[in-house]
């Protein structure tokens, strides 16, 4: 996993509750367009759901 998505996955895990790619984005520090191409990078390696529209949070493992 790259940096970027650990950073991402991580943020997301600690907040505890689904997120935006634009808030993660602020929390992170990332660029929002790189944040929403990294969820999508972690929804494909199923480490990331959606549970509502525009909101992602961490796959419980």
């Amino acid at each position: 996993m790259e940096d970027k998505e650990q950073i991402v996955l991580d943020t997301m895990k600690k907040v505890g509750k689904p997120m935006r790619p634009g808030d993660v984005a602020k929390k992170t520090g990332i660029d929002s367009k790189e944040v929403s191409k990294i969820i999508a990078e972690l929804k494909k390696k199923g480490k990331v759901s959606s549970p509502k529209r525009c909101f992602y949070a961490p796959v419980e493992e």
